[in-house]
């Protein structure tokens, strides 16, 4: 577990009441793993990350979901079905680029193997979400160094409680503002017609340029302009928003558009080579799969005129998912081009100028 101080710690002002491990697994029943591999002498610094919307549940199940992207450069399997059906069943994997189709053949096994009866009896399908961003720069990515059984470990190491953040699991090779980025995670709690319910982010951050970078409305960026590395963006970020609250497909859409925002906050405009995508998901309204149902189901659906407060929470826990993420890192070697170092951002240097 990465110890380092998270950006609350260091004094950055964020505004909003957390959940008690201000990370997505707030959301009760959802589990995050990691597999992270590192081989400095082989050029490896990656792996994958995985998220079980229902880490407990003996059989597949549908998760509410709306999928948004700001802009389309990657690659976030199964939306065309959670567009046109409003769920997905099944787990979640972020890696980079080049292992999609590993981490994707992983995922498949896994639902395989761990709803053995249902796909044993059953003509069902298997169809896990799998995201990417782009590690080439830390990273040997044409090597393809994550296969399917790291993805299979990733999701069977998944539990609730704190998440670690920065290079860990898919989050390990990544940049962000040009400091070392990787996984990035906050929650916000929220009362709503005198129920309390649970917003919280994963993020995998490996968007922006240096002078773009904002934290809190002040211009980190061009306060700490040292050590940069890249001449235009060449990254992209990938946003996972998970909820408690009974939301529609339609409103969790809306709520996917919110995490636009968010990383806008940090001052990134969603370059034209980031693939900047977002999944929502709420784990209200347990059911089995619409296949095992009745005729006639039944849902519970907070009313949309009241989502203002849910939008708020996805932009803050966002923007503090991303900066969490940096504050993480580590000064890491390149790989391509060599002999350049991806610096870890100076937190000291941050604390103060919010102090």
């Amino acid at each position: 577990m990465n110890v380092k101080p998270r950006a609350r710690d260091l004094g950055l002002p964020f505004n909003g009441e957390t959940g008690p491990y201000n990370a997505i697994t707030d959301i009760k029943g959802l589990k995050v793993g990691f597999t992270t591999l590192t081989d400095q002498s082989r050029n490896i610094r990656t792996g994958v990350t995985a998220i079980l919307p229902r880490g407990d549940a003996s059989e597949p199940m549908p998760v509410w979901a709306g999928q948004y992207a700001l802009n389309g450069n990657g690659e976030m399997t199964g939306t065309h079905w959670i567009n046109d059906a409003g769920y997905f069943a099944g787990p979640i994997c972020i890696t980079n680029t080049h292992s999609v189709g590993m981490a994707h053949h992983g995922a498949t096994r896994w639902m395989i193997e761990t709803y053995k009866d249902y796909f044993c009896k059953e003509h069902a399908w298997a169809m896990p979400v799998v995201a990417e961003t782009y590690d080439g720069v830390l990273n040997d990515i044409n090597s393809q160094h994550v296969t399917s059984e790291h993805a299979i470990a990733a999701l069977n190491s998944a539990t609730s409680g704190p998440v670690a953040e920065g290079a860990v699991g898919g989050g390990n090779g990544m940049i962000c503002y040009e400091f070392k980025g990787g996984t990035g995670t906050a929650s916000r709690r929220i009362e709503i017609g005198g129920e309390t319910y649970t917003v919280a982010a994963l993020v995998q951050a490996n968007h922006g340029i240096r002078p773009w970078l904002n934290i809190l409305g002040k211009p980190v960026g061009k306060m700490m302009p040292e050590d940069r590395i890249l001449e235009q963006e060449t990254g992209s970020i990938i946003v996972i928003l998970a909820t408690d609250a009974p939301l529609s497909a339609l409103s969790l859409r809306q709520v996917a558009k919110r995490a636009a925002i968010g990383i806008g906050r940090g001052g990134s405009p969603g370059g034209n080579n980031s693939g900047d995508i977002f999944l929502a998901l709420s784990v209200a309204n347990e059911q089995r799969m619409p296949q095992m149902e009745t005729a006639l189901t039944t849902r519970t659906e907070l009313n949309m005129e009241l989502l203002d407060p849910f939008y708020l929470a996805a932009v803050e826990c966002v923007e503090e998912s991303v900066v969490n993420a940096i504050v993480a890192g580590e000064d890491t070697p390149s790989f391509k081009p060599e002999g350049l170092v991806c610096k870890g951002i100076d937190t000291t240097r941050l604390s103060k100028l919010f102090c």
